[in-house]
């Protein structure tokens, strides 16, 4: 059985929103990282918590062209079961 995380860093790639239609790229990416975090925590995606600077980071060239990746922190609340995910701040 494999341990719980309890907090981690990731860089997850957004570039698979790129494939789809232009008109709703940014809304794909939130939903992305959302499900990415949910399958490395083992947790049900609406316990996934985004901050609003993740999502101001996704949005902040407008809706057709999110970053290709992003780095977030995200730390599970052993409490209540939900997730929530920070923009990583630059380490070093």
């Amino acid at each position: 059985m494999p341990k719980e995380k309890k907090e981690a860093f990731y860089t997850i790639p957004l570039k698979r929103v790129y494939w789809g239609r232009r008109s709703n790229r940014a809304a794909r990416a939130v939903k992305l990282v959302r499900q990415f975090i949910a399958r490395h925590f083992g947790v049900e995606p609406e316990k996934v918590k985004i901050s609003n600077e993740v999502n101001e980071y996704i949005w902040q060239f407008s809706i057709e062209k999110p970053p290709r990746r992003v780095r977030v922190y995200a730390k599970k609340d052993e409490e209540t079961g939900y997730v929530y995910v920070y923009l990583a701040r630059e380490q070093g």
